[in-house]
């Protein structure tokens, strides 16, 4: 042990960049405290690779994760329509330097339409807009002189066809000659057609993605936006919920001596009465497992997409989650928040489950298990329910709903939602309750922070509410039927700053644990809630997951050993070093050589082009979200070049060298040595596309680069 405080360039302890990840360190997780010579909050680089110890700028997070996206900000929302404090139709300041990111525009110079898209030459699909139609439909002089030309990168080949012998972009893709030929017939005449392998011919759907689920029909948007889409158990649980309010309502103020009329206890027994169970009851649902074995990766703004998600997946993340979608843009039919909702089949898989003994909830069956969960973020308790019970109807593949009730950003947190939920708990159990009672068989999580402002934390408090249920009605109504809980260890306040409060999680888990002995207390008496309520019974099992700055196996096994977590939830950590899933199955540091972190980055691209299309348009959004990402991962120090272990993510790291140019180039913070990583597998950017990172008020524009 006590080898591990010592200075990690010992012979051997670190080979060399191009020797296989198989071979390089491995490091006993059990790590103490390290006797570190240098400055508190700068990353410990060995002497021979520093430039200068001075700490370069700090990475703002919290300015960087301001506010939502404009792209996952659609019209609809409440902040959107006014807002509290704004007169109707009045423009409100737009704060935060995210609001209006622009990525420019790329587009072809003609658009092709989609009559033609997939259609060889001589035999096109009749346009629906007839003459009236202003859209490319020769293919020639599109190929010639409406698009630019093929991308020659990735040999040329479209990954897509590659994969899955099939490419949707069609014409558009911009790797279109390798899935393409010029036929001759007998008469002499020359023809354009496209080629497919296997029984893909026939495919028309151009939102069509081979290993895509969850695709959303635009009908089903469609009648969600006219509201022509019937919710029936969210409306039948809402008008018992506004009487059973009312009665609640009613004999409090009686009890507070603040009502004069008498309240008829029969009345309110024949209120309560007429709720209908739902079909579905918390311990009836599908049962699922949190273990040292699972690895979460967190809900991400913009980087949780699938792609990324995927990627994260490959590299041993079991447990992932969409984006946080808004609960009212999905039941009014937004296009952007059901497009958070796709996945690709890998995450379909089960988790890993190697339980050790007691760990198992009763009827968990792994087989039916899955990896991925949607988020979503609500500010009223009928806006989650309608949402919950819309995914639960358009998605075929869904493994819980997750509640935020954490997320910092002002423009959720002023509504009402996120993490402004953490000082109403009455709605949020309401919130919780009215999911359960709507979610089918699909169990219902929360994600919460521990509180909203530094010194002041309520999620104790929260925890023993959404375990239990209010103790005035957990006779009646029993208890909410949470499957789990993840604790961030950071209050609203603040945000990501400083070190997350692993000592307070500890505190929680110890209090989720103590639960089983709680409810041993309660029994035979009128405070236990029903055991049919609960939704990990028989023993009341609740899953309790820890979140906040995990960056090596060495925090997640710590975390999972010492807190008492049943799992660790992993967010930036992931997104500087998505490998750290890898090191958590390892139990071992993994020195990544520069050309290994550059073949993830390229998996990337070739996801991003599956997921978003392989034309003009798809390879925007792959530069886009690819640049994103970069604008993480350039963080990483190699463990090579690091002192002593293990990193610490809110480290600076001082003015560095690394071991090749590949390497330095991925460590680069300059905006424009991003653009050149994305350039190796997507060619040159479109003429209009710009970038603003999130962490940076600088910007990249073709034209200023020339």
């Amino acid at each position: 042990m006590d080898d591990l405080q010592q200075p990690l360039a010992t012979e051997g302890s670190v080979l060399q960049d191009n020797e296989p990840s198989s071979k390089r360190q491995k490091v006993s997780h059990e790590v103490t405290t390290d006797q570190r010579d240098v400055r508190r909050g700068v990353a410990p680089v060995k002497p021979e690779y520093l430039i200068s110890s001075e700490a370069q700028d700090v990475v703002d997070d919290d300015a960087a994760e301001g506010v939502l996206p404009t792209e996952n900000n659609p019209a609809g929302r409440r902040d959107q329509e006014g807002g509290a404090g704004g007169k109707k139709g009045g423009k409100k300041k737009q704060k935060g330097q995210n609001h209006n990111r622009s990525f420019g525009s790329f587009e072809d110079t003609l658009r092709l339409c989609n009559s033609r898209v997939l259609s060889n030459e001589f035999s096109p699909k009749t346009c629906k807009f007839g003459e009236r139609c202003n859209l490319c439909h020769d293919i020639r002089v599109y190929l010639a002189e409406g698009r630019r030309p093929d991308v020659e990168t990735l040999n040329g080949k479209c990954p897509v066809f590659e994969s899955y012998g099939h490419c949707p972009s069609g014409w558009k893709c911009r790797f279109v000659k390798s899935h393409s030929k010029e036929i001759q017939h007998e008469d002499g005449r020359k023809e354009l057609v496209l080629l497919h392998e296997g029984d893909h011919a026939n495919d028309e759907d151009l939102d069509a993605r081979p290993g895509i689920v969850n695709v959303t029909t635009a009908d089903v948007k469609w009648d969600l936006a006219r509201k022509k889409t019937v919710l029936a158990k969210s409306e039948e649980y809402i008008k018992w919920l506004d009487r059973d309010s009312e009665i609640t309502h009613k004999l409090y103020n009686r009890k507070q001596g603040t009502e004069d009329a008498p309240v008829d206890p029969n009345e309110a027994a024949e209120l309560r009465a007429q709720f209908v169970d739902p079909p579905f009851k918390p311990s009836e649902k599908r049962k699922i497992y949190f273990g040292r074995e699972t690895p979460v990766l967190a809900p991400l703004t913009t980087q949780g997409n699938l792609p990324f998600r995927r990627l994260c997946s490959d590299l041993g993340a079991q447990i992932t989650y969409s984006e946080m979608a808004m609960a009212l843009p999905l039941i009014q039919g937004q296009k952007g928040e059901w497009a958070l909702m796709k996945t690709h089949k890998s995450e379909l898989a089960p988790p890993r489950f190697t339980p050790e003994d007691g760990k198992i909830v009763e009827g968990y069956d792994n087989s039916k298990d899955m990896k991925w969960g949607a988020q979503i973020s609500g500010n009223q308790a009928w806006v989650a329910m309608k949402a919950t019970e819309a995914l639960t109807k358009f998605l075929p593949h869904l493994r819980v709903v997750d509640l935020n009730c954490g997320c910092p950003i002002d423009l959720v947190y002023q509504t009402g939602a996120g993490s402004g939920l953490l000082d109403t708990p009455n709605k949020l159990e309401k919130m919780v309750r009215g999911m359960n009672a709507v979610s089918g068989e699909v169990p219902i999580t929360v994600k919460l922070r521990t509180g909203v402002r530094d010194g002041r934390p309520t999620a104790q408090r929260l925890i023993e509410r959404l375990a239990f249920g209010n103790t005035d009605f957990r006779d009646r109504l029993g208890a909410p039927g949470t499957a789990a809980m993840t604790l961030h260890g950071r209050s609203r306040q603040q945000r990501y700053t400083k070190k997350a409060n692993w000592e307070y999680i500890a505190e929680c888990a110890a209090l989720i644990k103590s639960y089983k002995d709680k409810k041993d207390s309660l029994t035979d008496t009128i405070l236990e809630a029903d055991a049919s309520t609960q939704a990990n019974t028989i023993d009341g099992k609740i899953y309790f997951i820890g979140n906040g700055d995990c960056y090596s196996h060495v925090d997640y096994l710590d975390h999972i050993d010492n807190a008492k977590v049943d799992s660790v939830m992993i967010a930036r950590g992931a997104m500087i070093k998505p490998w750290i899933f890898e090191e958590i199955e390892r139990g071992q540091y993994l020195d990544k050589s520069a050309s290994e972190r550059l073949g993830y980055i390229e998996k990337f691209v070739r996801y991003g082009l599956e997921a978003w299309g392989s034309d003009e348009i798809g390879l925007g959004h792959t530069r886009r979200f690819l640049l994103e990402w970069l604008s993480f991962t350039c963080r990483y120090i190699p463990i090579g070049l690091l002192e002593y272990l293990p990193p610490n993510i809110q480290d600076r790291p001082p003015k560095y060298r690394c071991r090749n140019d590949l390497e330095t180039l991925l460590s680069s913070p300059n905006y424009k040595d991003w653009i050149k990583i994305t350039e190796m597998f997507l060619g040159p950017a479109h003429p209009n596309f710009s970038f603003q990172p999130k962490h940076k008020s600088s910007s990249y524009e073709i034209d200023a680069e020339g």
